[in-house]
């Protein structure tokens, strides 16, 4: 479907009918903290309900319980093989890639500052990597996974924020649309998929068209749990490509919360990698993946190792030809990429499990699989041209 400044101005001006009201209730009988406090206990499919549990919250968990009736299960598990297969690529484009194009677009990093989110990005960071490790479990929607009760906690989460920026009048609406709007929804989508594919593209990573769009499709279904209009929805990568076009036109930009988030960012992950002399591949990477510009915005200092980075790709392939030619590299790279993954979590949340919980109050001030032949690897649609 053809997107135009008209139909995504329509998209800032809504939220999420549902959350908003489920929120709406809670707030105004006070028992926000009691159903935090209760739905710390629930926290997989299948757990009964809490006694105590205020009854609009109940019947919001009854409601949005179960994936959308579309959904296709045969998609979603190439998806997981996608994500299996390539999790380290994807941690890092999340990581390195995905995170800084949220602090590009200045509302979203005032946003995140509103929410605490400023001077603690290794919760977020945290909260992304493990919902998405949920979601390609291959038993996401049964009984004793984590992913629907953290989908149905992060929609009521986003309620939450769109309740106090409101109810305080300390949100510009008339110039920055309602905040975390179904066009901010649909666009943090993009940035973690659509961005996702881009960011393994430009790293070298052999993937297929299958594969490509099996992931994306998971991310659609993923929209749709968090309250996504799916009506407005690109449901092809190619229609994928022009919202995130435009939608990057309309709002990119320099701004000192996004320059303080990304340094943030850059110092959080500087400690996890050990020592001191790899500190800068961090920025240098950063820089790589987002490109020179928005880079800049950002404040991401230049290294020596800028010009290092770009032979990751050459590396990776390195490392795929040993993948595709013998089954105990395979192994050994698949177990790697595993215990990458679960270390950056750990090292993250601290060893401790993410609990999504509505915030009482804001912070008040704020300014498939490798081995691809060469001619079935899948190319990023080619960049559009915004009218």
């Amino acid at each position: 479907m053809p997107y135009t400044e008209a139909s995504m101005n329509a998209l800032r001006a809504s939220g999420d009918e549902l959350a908003d009201a489920v929120v709406a209730t809670l707030f105004e009988r006070g028992e926000v903290g009691k159903f935090n406090t209760l739905m710390r206990y629930v926290s997989t499919v299948g757990t009964p309900l809490p006694d105590g549990l205020p009854e609009v919250a109940r019947e919001y968990l009854h409601t949005t319980s179960a994936p959308p009736a579309w959904v296709d299960w045969g998609e979603m598990e190439k998806a997981r093989l996608f994500f299996v297969d390539n999790n380290v690529h994807i941690s890092t484009a999340l990581s390195f890639a995905s995170m800084p194009a949220c602090y590009v677009v200045p509302h979203v990093a005032r946003l995140l500052s509103a929410t605490h989110g400023l001077n603690y990005p290794s919760r977020r960071m945290a909260e992304t990597g493990q919902f998405t490790v949920y979601l390609m479990q291959p038993d996401a929607f049964e009984a004793g996974s984590r992913f629907i009760p953290a989908a149905q906690k992060v929609r009521l989460l986003h309620a939450s924020i769109r309740h106090h920026l409101l109810r305080e009048d300390r949100w510009d609406v008339a110039a920055l649309g309602t905040p975390i709007c179904q066009e901010d929804m649909i666009g943090g989508q993009m940035f973690f998929s659509m961005l996702v594919l881009d960011s393994l593209h430009r790293l070298g990573i052999h993937m297929t068209t299958e594969g490509a769009e099996s992931y994306y499709y998971a991310w659609r279904v993923v929209g749709a749990m968090l309250g996504v209009d799916q009506d407005a929805v690109p449901t092809t990568l190619e229609d994928a490509r022009q919202f995130l076009d435009l939608y990057m036109i309309r709002h990119m930009g320099p701004s000192e919360e996004g320059a303080h988030l990304t340094r943030q960012l850059i110092d959080l992950y500087e400690e996890v990698v050990p020592g001191t002399f790899f500190d800068p591949i961090v920025a240098a990477l950063i820089r790589y993946l987002v490109g020179d510009t928005c880079a800049d915005w950002l404040d991401v200092p230049r290294t020596t190792w800028d010009t290092v980075v770009k032979a990751v790709p050459t590396l990776l392939g390195v490392l795929e030809t040993i993948e595709d030619h013998s089954p105990l590299g395979a192994w050994a790279l698949d177990r790697l990429g595993h215990l990458t993954t679960v270390l950056e979590l750990s090292s993250l949340t601290r060893g401790r499990v993410m609990h999504y919980a509505i915030p009482e109050h804001l912070k008040k001030d704020f300014g498939v699989t490798g081995g691809v032949a060469p001619n079935r690897r899948w190319t990023p649609p080619a960049p559009t041209v915004a009218s």
